[in-house]
């Protein structure tokens, strides 16, 4: 086979035709070569057409093309001989739906004329309904002076002006200075915790909500009504000092491992926590 397709004449026009030629010599129908090759038969048509196009990147061009030279005996070389094979290009992408630059333009116009409608109708509403309440605020007057028993006739009701009249003006009692109440009763209904030392300290109010839950320095104080406070548990208890109303409290009951665990009673003092 390859003999004959050898001393085919040059005068071929051109390497699909030799494709086709030597296809036809060898009795081969388009199924035929196309089940040999695995290709498609429209692959196989377009190399014989020279439709280069239709075979995708040039990569392949060349490979498939090789492939049918190759099953007819003929030189593999004339792949690289088809400018045509060599420059396929990609389609190019051309976009399905284009819009117009005033279509645009006018697009942003509508957009924007939208947003003022929308912040008209919020924003206009609201001031009509702010002006419409200060106009009707009346002017509030009153007299300083002291009316008698004849004041004069009654005025109609409404808004009106009245001048000011700085005429005499009853005393006012002058309220007696409270005095200083004692440090113990300004301490009442009070718990004070002072930190010798950095302690972590967890106090949970009598709603269930924890009301502090943090690690405090030395030298801190913290100080809570008594009665909002339900439960205490303070770590490195030996660097806090907790006073109840002013009194230092003895916490050694409650303590294990220094770490206090306490209720507060609002009556009874403190008491181990429930289990």
């Amino acid at each position: 086979m390859s003999s004959s397709h050898q001393a085919m004449p040059e005068t071929t026009s051109g390497v699909g035709e030799r494709l086709r030629v030597a296809r036809e010599q060898a009795g081969l129908r388009l199924a035929d070569v196309a089940s040999r090759l695995r290709m498609q038969i429209r692959v196989v048509e377009a190399l014989e057409a020279e439709d280069w196009g239709r075979l995708g990147a040039q990569v392949f061009v060349r490979g498939q093309l090789r492939s049918y030279l190759r099953l007819l005996g003929l030189p593999e070389s004339l792949a690289d001989t088809v400018p045509a094979a060599t420059e396929v290009r990609p389609p190019e992408l051309t976009p399905r739906t284009y819009t117009p630059p005033m279509q645009r333009v006018l697009d942003k116009a509508m957009g924007r004329a939208v947003y003022v409608v929308i912040t008209a109708l919020i924003v206009v509403p609201v001031w009509v309904a702010t002006r419409q309440h200060v106009d009707d605020t009346g002017e509030i007057t009153a007299s300083l002076g002291v009316l008698g028993d004849d004041a004069g006739p009654a005025q109609p009701a409404g808004p009106r002006p009245v001048t000011a009249s700085l005429g005499a003006l009853p005393k006012r009692a002058t309220a007696p200075v409270p005095t200083a109440e004692p440090a113990a009763r300004n301490q009442a209904g009070r718990l004070t915790l002072r930190f010798s030392g950095p302690s972590w300290v967890e106090i949970v109010g009598q709603d269930g909500r924890r009301i502090e839950s943090a690690e405090i320095p030395a030298g801190q104080q913290r100080e809570f009504a008594t009665a909002d406070v339900h439960r205490i548990v303070l770590g490195n208890a030996g660097a806090v000092e907790v006073l109840r109303d002013g009194v230092v409290q003895d916490l050694s009951e409650f303590r294990r491992s220094n770490v206090a665990r306490f209720e507060v009673s609002s009556d009874r003092g403190f008491a181990p926590v429930a289990e």
